[in-house]
């Protein structure tokens, strides 16, 4: 007979508590990641669309690495991705400056210092037109 009682190695017993709440946490933890970011991304898309004038102050990039393993057959294989987001940072007529999520392309297009007509969706910017000096 098998002796699973009290008296069996004290480490055993911690490690079926530990282990399966540490499982529920990050279980939570990506849950609520989807959630918010399915959120927040539907905010975005329903948010009206408005033309502001602004001028270019900043522009940075953030690269996010992520790492998974797969299994295919022949042992588990580090799978590395990486996803690169852009922002622009706009200053208004008020001296306000925001930053916004750039989802259509437009880092390349636009320099620091230029000014112009920025199309804003919620924390998005998806044109702008550049006013051009005569």
């Amino acid at each position: 007979m098998i002796n699973t009682g009290p008296s069996m190695g004290g480490g055993f017993g911690i490690m079926f508590t530990i282990v399966p709440i540490l499982i529920v946490i990050v279980f939570v933890i990506v849950i609520v990641s989807i959630v918010t970011n399915g959120a927040r991304y539907f905010k975005n898309a329903r948010s009206p669309r408005q033309s502001v004038f602004a001028r270019v102050v900043a522009k940075r990039m953030e690269v996010r690495n992520h790492t998974s393993h797969h299994s295919n057959g022949n042992g588990v294989h580090p799978v590395n991705s990486s996803r690169t987001y852009y922002y622009i940072s706009l200053e208004f007529d008020n001296s306000e400056r925001k930053e916004y999520l750039d989802v259509k392309n437009l880092f390349g297009l636009v320099v620091e210092g230029d000014e112009g007509y920025a199309a804003i969706q919620g924390d998005w910017i998806v044109a702008f037109e550049r006013e051009t000096v005569r």
